[in-house]
This record gives C-alpha cells, structure tokens and sequence, in this order.
C-alpha cells in the first residue's frame, strides 16, 4: 500500500502543538525545582537527620522508585479524592512529577554527601559553623558538584516521563499529539513531529541545565570547557 505523507495540518493544529509544548515546559520547571528541592532535603534527612525521620523518608524513597510513575500519578489524581484531596489535572501532575523527581534526586545527591570526607564536617565545626551551614556551604556545594551530570539526566527523564500526564488529560505535549492524531488521522505524522519535539526539548533542557552547572560550579564548568 502506498502510503503518502501530509504535514499539511501544522499550519492548522500549530497553536495546539504549542500549548502543549507550553505545559510541558512549566511542568519540567515545576517539576525541577520543587523535586530538587525536595531531593536536597530528603538527602539530608537520610544522610545527616535525626534517627526518627530517616526510616519515614526510606519508606517515600523505596516507595516512589519501586513504583511505576504513571500509578502514582492515577494515585494522586483518582485516588486521593477518596480522601478529600481533589486537583485539577496540571496540579496532580505538578505533584507527581515533584514527589518523583524527590525520591530519584535524594539518593543521587544522597551519593554525593556521603563521598564527601568526614574531615569536612570537622572542619566546618572548627571554623565555628553550625550544623545547617556546615551542610550548606561545606557538604552540599561539593556534592551536587560531584553528581550534577546525573542529576541532571533524571530532570531530563522526568521531563520526558511527563508524557504520561495525558493519560489524565493534562494538556501536555503528548495530549496535542493525541489530539491532532484523533483529528486528521495522521498518526505517523504527528506523533514524528512530537517525537523531533521532545527530542528538541531533551536537548536543549541537557544544554540548559550544563549551563546552570558552569554558572554555580564555574571551576567544574572550566574543566569541562576545557576538556
């Protein structure tokens, strides 16, 4: 069968593509600072925090990564109205994406302070700092230093997965490709267009983020520019 190609509709469907686009970028930069965020303060719950709260921050951790991400998203959009707790689509997948973007980044950086030397919690004490500075400016600079390449590809795949939250109808990328597909059943075509966009997204967001790496690590940027 011969089949003939027709992109013909970007020039009717090309405000859908970029609504979409739009939600995915908002939701990556939601997603991204809030999960790091979150990931930076689980890290030092169970690197550095009291006995109690560790084994409650493990259970998030081992929960979230041994789950799949779209059955948290269902939990959190279907479920937790059982509850009570009702969202709108963007806000359940915000939320998703934060909560899985925490538990990921916390044992990355986790990795990254527990490499740091125990000399450096003596010296941080001995310059008169306390606890929450030490772990600021003598622990937790030098290890996102250490794993901000893969921090930084687990943005990039949280970015990715937030594919999913079409499946809630969040009008994200993936829900314009589905849209125009159902419109113009031209399925090849839209989802080719969709995929060289989430392409273009994964790597400018890669470029993006080494950028902000050279900005706060600029000797670790110099190393890198050097290379």
């Amino acid at each position: 069968m011969h089949y003939t190609f027709d992109f013909g509709w970007l020039l009717e469907y090309w405000p859908v593509l970029l609504k979409g686009i739009g939600i995915t970028v908002e939701l990556t930069l939601v997603g991204g600072v809030l999960g790091v965020s979150l990931g930076v303060a689980c890290a030092w719950a169970r690197a550095l925090g009291p006995g109690w709260l560790r084994p409650i921050v493990t259970a998030y951790v081992e929960m979230i990564r041994n789950t799949p991400f779209l059955i948290q998203l269902f939990f959190i959009f279907f479920g937790l109205p059982a509850l009570g707790i009702r969202m709108n689509e963007l806000e359940a997948a915000n939320l998703a994406m934060v909560i899985n973007l925490g538990a990921y980044g916390c044992e990355i950086i986790r990795a990254g302070i527990q490499a740091t030397p125990k000399g450096q919690f003596e010296a941080g004490a001995s310059l008169g700092m306390s606890r929450i500075q030490t772990f600021w400016h003598v622990i937790l600079i030098p290890a996102l230093q250490r794993i901000w390449p893969a921090l930084s590809s687990q943005i990039v795949i949280v970015m990715l997965g937030s594919a999913a939250v079409s499946q809630i109808a969040a009008e994200d990328l993936t829900f314009a490709a589905n849209f125009i597909q159902s419109r113009t059943f031209r399925a090849f075509e839209a989802y080719f267009v969709t995929t060289l966009i989430y392409l273009a997204l994964a790597v400018l967001l890669r470029q993006l983020l080494r950028g902000v790496g050279w900005t706060i690590f600029p000797r670790r940027g110099a190393a890198s520019r050097a290379r």
